[in-house]
């Protein structure tokens, strides 16, 4: 169906589970026989496990089919997973590359309409609509966020106003001169935007700013507090990833109470992150996924390293489509800090707690000996800073206590100046590991 015309009332959001499970099974198959006889790797992947697309008979035996992580996309770039050929292939998109080789994702034109498709019925689950201007303030280009959140804002029908990331003091221009309604960047960039907007005199919450979909990193319930509190409106978790089409896999709606996948478009499946093994509904494990309708490049039981798990209640807004918990952490996020599991958002609750408001900070990670160390660096404000030995002290105890408390050991904690923590315009870098260096 193409977002184009795209009917929210008759949206596979409300089918009942039956004709769901159906519609699933039914792409489930159609996915398996294209990644077999398309995708080398696949053909090879599913031999070595003894299947074939004919082992599927009901979406439980998905369980039988080998994962696919994110590995396997480096060591077939650039082209090497694709079900089509490049005559077919519209659009390509690529991550960072900061860890080796970029991961290179394919689109074919049907594949464009589908990821349309979700992300209209995002932004209608976060309350939008053709009466909107939405400000996409996610970077365009390889990376997927811009692109994808201006192409559901355009099949909604919304006014779209493509920033794309950084020069912030324009962006706060554009809000306010503009009206804008609604705007979509990664959670920590519009932390960034509060804070300069209040440098520049503008108190967000006086803006007819009313939602921000926000998304591409994990974020805290704490964060969403203050987001909405300091900006006067209703910050919504939007969820996906590049392996897997985009912005769009993963949407809250109005009742803020996990987020819905798009189960006709992307199956998932939560598994134990150690032994694999499919985990029961409400019970927190690795989220993985497999594309229903992904012609270019189907993904296959991927292994997203995110940890979720299956929400079990219905939700009162309506819709049939499963829930999955807020994802606040990866499990390749995690480090040991004497023999305790430490995760980045733990710290930044932490801080909240102790802080009226997000505090820039970064977790420094070093090595000592084969013993890992964690130092965690916290930027004063200018109201907090202080050249008082004696008043930076009493601060530094209060976040170490405040950490104590959350993570149950002591870390190190230094207080930095003001402006000393580099801002950025898209993911925050919250943690530095030198331990190999």
């Amino acid at each position: 169906m193409s977002a184009t015309t795209f009917n929210p009332v008759s949206a596979p959001d409300y089918l009942p589970k039956e004709k769901l499970r159906e519609l699933q099974t039914e792409r489930m198959a159609n996915i398996l026989r294209r990644a077999y006889e398309k995708v080398p790797f696949y053909k090879e992947s599913f031999d070595s496990m003894g299947v074939t697309p004919e082992s599927f008979k009901n979406l439980e035996d998905i369980a039988k089919f080998p994962f696919t992580i994110k590995t396997n996309l480096r060591d077939t770039y650039p082209f090497g997973l694709f079900a089509s050929p490049l005559s077919e292939v519209v659009r390509l998109h690529a991550s960072s590359g900061t860890t080796g080789k970029p991961i290179v994702v394919a689109y074919t034109k049907e594949d464009l309409d589908v990821w349309q498709n979700a992300m209209v019925r995002s932004l209608i689950s976060c309350g939008c609509s053709k009466h909107d201007l939405i400000q996409i303030a996610y970077g365009y280009g390889l990376f997927t966020g811009g692109l994808g959140a201006h192409a559901g804002a355009e099949g909604l029908g919304a006014t779209v106003i493509p920033a794309s990331g950084g020069n912030t003091e324009r962006q706060i221009m554009l809000l306010k001169d503009f009206g804008v309604t609604g705007i979509a960047c990664t959670p920590s960039y519009f932390v960034h935007m509060i804070e300069e907007a209040g440098k520049m005199g503008i108190d967000m919450r006086q803006l007819p700013l009313r939602v921000g979909i926000f998304g591409a990193e994990p974020w805290t319930p704490e964060m969403r507090h203050y987001v909405e509190e300091a900006a006067g409106i209703k910050a919504f978790d939007i969820y996906g990833l590049s392996e897997i089409t985009g912005p769009g896999v993963a949407v809250e709606c109005e009742c803020q109470q996990g987020m819905h996948v798009f189960e006709d478009l992307f199956y998932p499946e939560i598994v134990d992150p150690d032994t694999l093994q499919p985990v029961p509904d409400g019970v927190e494990g690795e989220l993985v996924i497999t594309t229903l309708m992904k012609m270019a490049m189907p993904m296959i039981r991927y292994r997203t390293r995110d940890l979720t798990s299956i929400m079990t209640e219905k939700c009162s807004c309506g819709r049939t489509i499963r829930r999955i918990s807020k994802i606040s952490h990866r499990s390749d996020d995690m480090f040991i800090i004497r023999g305790v599991n430490v995760f980045p958002s733990q710290i930044e609750t932490a801080i909240l707690s102790e802080g009226k408001q997000l505090l820039q900070y970064q977790i420094v990670l070093t090595r000592t000996k084969s013993l890992d160390n964690m130092e965690v660096h916290i930027e004063l404000t200018p109201e907090m800073f202080s050249d008082k030995v004696s008043e930076i002290e009493a601060i530094t105890k209060r976040f170490s206590k405040a950490i104590e408390k959350i993570i149950n050991i002591r870390a190190a904690v230094k207080m930095l100046p003001p402006n000393s923590i580099p801002r950025s315009t898209g993911k925050a870098k919250r943690v530095i590991d030198k331990r190999n260096d």
